[in-house]
């Protein structure tokens, strides 16, 4: 036996040792001892792969319970009621559904406002990956009453936060570190949008382009087992009418490309409508002088409204979408109030156009309002409907070659590219959903188009760019993401020496000889800062007696050239360093010294948080 495997058996021990002792503590679970013991005998690479499984598992159930159960109050709802009670169904259940998650927010869950995606993005980059544990069913519980009872929102982003928290409280109570946390999150996330879908594959892709975005990792077979998980369970589990799938399409014609090039500039279009009226939403429900029960019940109150005079807006709109894909459209139609007119072709056109400019409002007045759901379906649902008004516009106007069905799907590719700012994500979503492989030409065409031109506008999705300026989501820029895990409070030298202005230059000389440091703060009798004294400013004049009682500090001090504020980012900091030029900074609070910061300081924990977070291969 080789010294090195000798240390990794010892290594073994003293951790298998030092765990046994904490569970020994506290009282420990059949399944836990298991779960230990296969800790310390498996490889690390093969109990990611074994955790995957279980998380995988674990996410899928819960995506695929949540589905199957709004699914079906839907259903009986729209298709097994008569349509006088229908409405009002509409009328009461979504104003119920927004009123009720409010109320069990603030009573059983104190009033969490953080939500959705950027959530789970905020997680990983400020608190290390760890989400709370009440996450792992907070979410499904709100999610299915807003949903459930008609909130025009969707299920997939509840469901995205429920497996991220499944997997991450999986780590946490198996001690793993920084790496193998947020890749077991990104598995949950990974199985939870596989799960709702029945796409491995958009699953993968959800987790590397929004989740992973600025996380470097080598290991990701976890996320392919987990997500293969959360497919199998939703295949086997959910029923055919249940599943986001769609069989009726025709194959690609180039001839048609022209129109498929239209179709991605007005899905870009579109796009940037619905995060504008996403965000103008969030900020009227901000603004509103309210109390979070009477918000809700005012978004209730549009919504219910909303669903009475469009029926589709109720929920998440699947059942509609898939009406569209097959053609019949007319469905929708004998479920509102314009079934006592008579049907036009110019009536289906203005009512498809209005569904499709309310379910953005719609949407944002579910989330902001107090209900909880996400934008993956409204954003498929609106695509959907946008495909379908351009092919109706088309035929009207006498191009009768173009394929609806085809334009459904691939509007929804394209809108859900833009609003979520995920084109790989959307592309491989309707391929998937559809077997439409074929498609991939119009779906990469119209994602693409869609997604530049929301990046023409904003370089960074409107839902995540407030997050993204503080530095409390991770970007693409990799050292940025590593600055903003560390904390400036934890690195402010407050030993700072302080002077006042009327002093001599002989106290100065004194201080210096005490001190450590080449700075003095000049501060006033209220500890407000005046400026600085160096070494810089004193060596021409330090080795001069006969001045050491003439000049006082405010002859001599400069003026600061920049300061941080307490409450400021890392990120920030360095900025000002950067611009000064300098090596250190004062920190103010409330027009208080606090000390200074230092940029060998930000170096030094910079290098150590670099080597914490490196993506190096373990045995």
């Amino acid at each position: 036996m080789s010294h090195f495997s000798r240390l990794r058996k010892f290594h073994a021990f003293l951790k298998y040792k030092r765990d046994f002792q904490r569970y020994s503590l506290r009282k420990v679970k059949g399944y836990e001892i298991v779960m230990h013991w296969l800790h310390n005998k498996l490889t690390r690479t093969q109990f990611l792969i074994f955790s995957g499984i279980l998380v995988g598992c674990t996410a899928g159930m819960a995506g695929v319970v949540l589905k199957m159960l709004v699914h079906y109050i839907h259903y009986f709802i729209t298709y097994k009621v008569h349509f006088s009670t229908q409405v009002v169904f509409y009328l009461v259940f979504p104003f119920l559904g927004i009123v009720l998650t409010t109320l069990i927010v603030k009573w059983f869950f104190q009033g969490q406002a953080r939500k959705g995606i950027p959530a789970i993005l905020y997680e990983i980059a400020q608190n290390s990956s760890f989400i709370p544990p009440v996450k792992m069913y907070s979410q499904i519980i709100q999610s299915a009453v807003t949903v459930g009872l008609g909130g025009s929102a969707g299920l997939e982003s509840p469901i995205a936060v429920t497996g991220a928290a499944i997997g991450s409280n999986y780590a946490r109570t198996y001690h793993l570190g920084y790496k193998e946390r947020t890749l077991l999150l990104a598995a949950g996330a990974t199985a939870g949008i596989a799960s709702a879908f029945n796409a491995p594959i958009a699953g993968m892709m959800f987790a590397f382009e929004i989740l992973l975005t600025g996380v470097v990792f080598s290991d990701f077979i976890p996320l392919i087992v987990s997500a293969v998980c959360g497919s199998l369970l939703s295949k086997v589990i959910l029923q055919e009418e249940v599943l986001f799938h769609f069989e009726s399409r025709q194959p690609f014609n180039y001839h048609n490309i022209i129109f498929y090039l239209g179709l991605g500039i007005l899905c870009g279009l579109y796009a940037r409508y619905y995060v504008l009226m996403a965000g103008m939403t969030e900020r009227f429900f901000h603004k509103l002088k309210l109390t979070p029960v009477r918000k809700a019940a005012l978004g209730g109150i549009f919504l219910s409204v909303a669903c009475v005079l469009m029926p589709p807006l109720f929920g998440e709109g699947y059942t509609t979408v898939k009406e569209l894909a097959a053609g019949n459209a007319q469905n929708m139609i004998e479920h509102s109030f314009l079934r006592y007119l008579p049907l036009e072709s110019w009536m289906v056109l203005l009512f498809t156009g209005c569904v499709c400019l309310l379910k953005a409002f719609s949407a944002a007045v579910t989330i902001q309002s107090g209900g909880n759901g996400g934008n993956f379906a409204p954003s498929l649902f609106s695509g959907a409907f946008l495909g379908y008004f351009f092919a109706v516009i088309c035929h009207t106007l006498g191009v009768q070659t173009i394929p609806v069905t085809n334009l459904v799907l691939v509007g929804m590719a394209g809108v859900m590219s833009g609003v979520m700012y995920a084109p790989l994500t959307a592309i491989f979503l309707i391929a998937e959903a559809s077997s439409g492989y074929d498609l991939f030409i119009p779906l990469m065409m119209v994602t693409v188009i869609a997604f530049l031109v929301v990046k023409w506008f904003s370089p960074i999705s409107p839902e995540m760019q407030d997050l993204a300026m503080q530095g409390k989501i991770f970007t693409r820029e990799h050292d940025k993401n590593i600055l903003s895990l560390l904390k400036l409070e934890s690195m402010i030298e407050t030993d700072v020496q302080t002077i006042t202005s009327s002093a001599r230059l002989r106290e100065v000389i004194e201080l210096l000889k005490k001190g450590h440091r080449n700075i003095i703060a000049v501060v006033t009798p209220g500890g407000q800062l005046e400026g600085l004294v160096t070494l810089d400013e004193l060596r021409p004049i330090m080795f001069n007696p006969d001045l050491y009682d003439k000049l006082i500090v405010k002859q001599i001090m400069k003026p600061t050239q920049a300061v941080v504020l307490a409450d400021d980012s890392i990120v920030t900091a360095v900025d000002k360093l950067e611009k000064a030029q300098v090596w250190d900074l004062p920190v103010i609070k409330d027009r208080q010294l606090v000390g200074f910061i230092s940029k060998s300081a930000i170096l030094n924990q910079y290098r150590s948080m670099l080597q914490e977070h490196s993506d190096s291969a373990e045995a």
